[in-house]
């Protein structure tokens, strides 16, 4: 059987520290789903328009827990954004931030499947986004 956490670690430092993208059709299995597909070349496709944003981006891995099929990476990140960020433009600016990955390996030790969630707005304001709530307040309906 194959040591899921190594292998988790090994994603993290190959496939987002060091663009060594030929890891990742070792590492992810046709099936796991990505940006706009499955399979190693979708999960690349997230990776690449995070770097296109953030080139210098590096990630340093805070805690792994290992149970069976599953991973779960609890992870800090930093870098400087010199391109597009989704509606943001570049701004030059360094932002550090929080997140947690889960991973599901299949027999083989394969990814099949990759979760995140991170700091997205901490992140966003050191970017310097301002966010307002809605206007107008919620609306009460009557029946």
């Amino acid at each position: 059987m194959t040591d899921v956490e190594a292998a988790a670690r090994q994603f993290i430092a190959d496939v987002w520290n060091a663009r060594r993208e030929e890891s990742a059709y070792e590492l992810i299995a046709d099936e796991c789903p990505g940006l706009g597909g499955t399979g190693p070349e979708a999960t690349l496709a997230w990776h690449r328009e995070r770097r296109a944003a953030f080139p210098d981006l590096r990630y340093k891995i805070v805690d792994v827990l290992a149970a069976g099929e599953r991973v779960a990476v609890h992870w800090r990140a930093a870098g400087t954004q010199a391109g597009q960020f989704g509606p943001v433009p570049p701004t030059g600016q360094v932002v550090s931030y929080s997140g947690a990955t889960f991973l599901r390996f299949d027999a083989s030790g394969r990814i099949v499947e990759v979760w995140s969630c991170n700091e997205l707005l901490q992140l966003l304001q050191q970017l310097g986004v301002e966010m307002l709530p809605p206007t107008g307040g919620i609306a009460a309906t009557g029946a």
